[in-house]
């Protein structure tokens, strides 16, 4: 739980400034400040995870809850008809803050025209699907 040259940590301290949409005592939301939609908020932790895997199961609920409230808040004060609950773990998915933190972007597709969160179901390989599946289960 390395907190080294964490911005999202120097927000919760106060060292940074943030526009504050909600706070308690587990849990930050702000607006993110390179926004994918405008109104896209920010909910972390206020203790330090880099990513879901270290995550406490009472961070996670706290984190989780506040999610809820604010998109919620979202919906009702932006009149959106949806919002994207993003989540991304490691370099690899493109996680940049090494701070675990929810994205809850508003959404009205089309309209919005936010290709990035836009995808077709396509069938998936069955053999595929089941050989990730035991390697998955094995893990477990």
């Amino acid at each position: 739980m390395s907190e080294e040259a964490c911005i999202f940590c120097d927000i919760v301290a106060g060292k940074v400034p943030c526009h504050k949409v909600y706070e308690d005592d587990r849990t930050l939301a702000f607006m993110d400040i390179n926004p994918v939609a405008p109104g896209h908020v920010l909910v972390i932790p206020k203790t330090h995870y880099e990513n879901l895997l270290g995550l406490t199961p009472g961070d996670l609920a706290a984190v989780h809850q506040t999610s809820q409230k604010i998109a919620g808040a979202i919906i009702t004060g932006l009149k959106m008809p949806g919002v994207a609950v993003l989540q991304l773990n490691g370099k690899g998915a493109n996680q940049v803050v090494m701070h675990y933190h929810v994205h809850l972007i508003p959404r009205n597709r089309p309209k919005d025209g936010i290709e990035i969160l836009e995808w077709e179901p396509k069938p998936g390989n069955t053999r595929s699907i089941k050989s990730k599946l035991q390697k998955i289960q094995d893990a477990l």
